[in-house]
């Protein structure tokens, strides 16, 4: 005889006193989480300092922030959450496709940005492919990475995107190449930090810094920019 047993429903958002709360299932990480309820990563990681989203337990109970739609609702991929239009690059664009153009020269020979490819365009294609060499925590940190040293250095967020993906495809312990001065990370720095999996979002977060503001070793997209134009 047959023991039937009731399928396990989706732990749904429970409300608290104070705040609203989550509890960790099976597969889950703080990225496949803001997914799912509509919040950001950045923002699920501020309601819970004492959390490392590395080391999440089944069962485990953590804060959620306000103004997700704690819905339950979302496909799991790594669809872009909606920017706050601070960042340089993040809005406006095209839906991306078409022939593939090389550019070369002077910054007056290239496109003018607002007929790149959209941000949101950009992400969904390339995490995609992030996911043969990164987890999904690791591409939520990349991702949290991108905009904030974005905002922070003023250089278009897809341009950190794309090189990205140049040097690396997205992969955090991409191997470092060394020719004449060391190229780590992401973005294949001068000189900077590789990937640390004691500290796999500081770690990664420095990565694009280096790539992008330059270490003490050489130039980032930055200053590159501001030398050449383009």
């Amino acid at each position: 005889m047959k023991k039937h047993t009731k399928p396990t429903k989706p732990t749904k958002p429970k409300h608290t006193k104070h705040a609203m709360s989550y509890t960790i299932q099976s597969g889950d990480t703080f990225w496949s989480i803001a997914q799912k309820l509509g919040i950001s990563v950045d923002a699920l990681q501020a309601a819970n300092p004492g959390v490392n989203p590395s080391t999440l337990q089944i069962g485990q109970v953590i804060n959620l922030p306000g103004g997700g739609n704690n819905n339950g609702g979302g496909d799991g991929g790594h669809s872009l959450p909606p920017s706050n239009g601070t960042i340089p690059g993040s809005t406006g664009g095209s839906p991306g496709g078409g022939d593939f153009v090389a550019y070369s020269g002077p910054a007056s020979a290239y496109p003018d940005p607002g007929q790149w490819a959209s941000y949101s365009a950009l992400w969904d294609q390339n995490s995609k492919l992030m996911r043969f060499n990164a987890s999904d925590a690791e591409i939520g940190f990349i991702h949290s990475a991108i905009e904030t040293v974005s905002r922070d250095s003023g250089v278009d967020v897809r341009c950190i995107l794309c090189i990205i993906v140049q040097e690396s495809g997205g992969n955090p312990r991409v191997v470092a190449t060394n020719n004449g001065v060391r190229n780590p990370g992401l973005m294949q720095s001068h000189n900077g930090v590789e990937f640390n999996p004691q500290d796999p979002q500081g770690s990664i977060l420095q990565m694009v810094r280096d790539g992008t503001t330059g270490t003490s070793s050489g130039d980032g997209l930055k200053q590159l920019f501001e030398k050449y134009g383009n």
